[in-house]
């Protein structure tokens, strides 16, 4: 008895430090305890085959793991792919241009304590009509971070029923075919998007029948409406704080729309331009901007959990959306066209039909880079291990968790963005 009581003591001690973790240096918002694969397996994705030993797709099938990346390039799959709970996906670890998942979905719904970074997920118009690029329902505890999301069919990115979610420094552009609309957001709670990038969506940017907090996203080339409220008989809580809407050559003067009084909106330090002239030159956004779209203004806010000094102004944003947003530690050539058309401020950017219509996905295979062998499987490059005075043929010290509540694996996964 008297060592069970031990055994529970320690897992409940392990599982209480982990929940005052971060999941990285630099996570905000309502996932940002997320647990990930801390303490689990390390998994290699070898190749970019759909299916098989070595794949992505088997690498998220199973809980508990770090998936790194040895090869670069694009998986092109031809059916949606599940995640499982308690999942690293270190898409930074990838070489050259990185890692694009291309051709169909990926859920993450059901799923908890999930890590997300550095990688593109792109849908296509050879999926399902319905289909979303990412969708998160009924899963809690998961952070996106640096991550694109493109070309869904129904909605980039669909959350449902979930609740403790971060989408940060994430792009969310470009949908397709037939409603082309960014994001809904259908009854999450505790929902954080933070310094995001919107672009190219006809509508949905997002629809938030949620309670969210949206902060320092910038908003460019809605063709319908940009953020979209609730609109509906439950009652909906949104802050909306100092995001930066930008009117592109499709966009109708709708920067927001669909509310009711049922949206209860908070929101301060907005900007709104529908100029098109090329430069930055927005308005302040105004209470009466929500109260004629029907909304329910409140004077403090619903939520919080980011800390006010990470919150910068709308136009500080905007810079800081424009470097970061997406896979941006090496950008490829789809997402620097997306954010080209955000510089050039109400003159470029096109809503589209079909990826066909901008070239198709293009490819970025290339192979390992030289001196990254890891001797030991554990996700870590030998010469980081010898530079650290750490063991190369030793999986066990990646495994260890340093007092600062991190794997030695997290803190080498955490070097690779800054």
């Amino acid at each position: 008895m008297l060592r069970s009581i031990i055994i529970m003591t320690f897992v409940f001690f392990c599982i209480s430090s982990f929940a005052q973790t971060l999941a990285f240096p630099g996570a905000e918002g309502f996932g940002k305890y997320a647990v990930g694969g801390r303490g689990g397996s390390v998994y290699h994705v070898t190749n970019l085959n759909d299916s098989g030993p070595g794949s992505f797709r088997d690498a998220v099938s199973r809980p508990n793991r770090n998936i790194v990346f040895d090869v670069a390039g694009v998986i092109r799959i031809k059916s949606k792919m599940s995640a499982a709970s308690y999942l690293t996906i270190a898409g930074q670890t990838a070489p050259g241009k990185g890692i694009t998942i291309y051709g169909d979905g990926v859920s993450f719904s059901g799923s908890n304590d999930v890590i997300v970074r550095d990688i593109r997920f792109r849908g296509s118009a050879d999926m399902g009509r319905g289909t979303c690029t990412i969708s998160a329902d009924d899963a809690y505890n998961i952070i996106f971070d640096h991550v694109s999301i493109e070309w869904g069919r129904w909605d980039n990115l669909h959350i449902k029923n979930s609740r403790d979610i971060t989408l940060q420094y994430c792009l969310i552009g470009e949908a397709i075919n037939p409603q082309m609309f960014g994001a809904l957001l259908e009854r999450p709670d505790n929902l954080t998007i933070h310094h995001c990038l919107w672009v190219d969506n006809q509508s949905r940017n997002p629809k938030a029948k949620a309670g969210v907090e949206f902060v320092n996203n910038v908003i460019y080339n809605w063709k319908s409406n940009g953020f979209v409220g609730g609109h509906s008989s439950a009652n909906h809580h949104q802050d909306i704080i100092n995001n930066y809407f930008i009117a592109g050559p499709n966009s109708s003067g709708s920067f927001i729309g669909m509310f009711s009084e049922t949206d209860h909106v908070y929101q301060r330090g907005n900007m709104v331009d529908l100029d098109l002239n090329g430069i930055l030159s927005g308005r302040p956004v105004t209470n009466d901007d929500f109260l004629k779209t029907g909304a329910t203004v409140l004077s403090e806010a619903s939520r919080s959990s980011l800390s006010e000094s990470m919150i910068e102004l709308a136009s500080e944003a905007y810079r800081t959306v424009l470097k970061e947003s997406g896979a941006s530690r090496k950008r490829d050539a789809i997402d620097r066209r997306l954010v080209r058309f955000v510089k050039s401020l109400g003159k470029k950017g096109m809503i589209i039909q079909s990826e066909e219509e901008v070239g198709g996905q293009e490819d970025h295979s290339g192979p390992a880079k030289p001196g990254d062998k890891d001797t030991d499987s554990d996700g870590i490059p030998d010469r980081w291990e010898r530079k650290r005075r750490l063991n190369p043929a030793d999986a066990a010290d990646g495994s260890f968790i340093t007092e600062n509540g991190y794997t030695r694996l997290e803190i080498y996964l955490n070097t690779l963005i800054k």
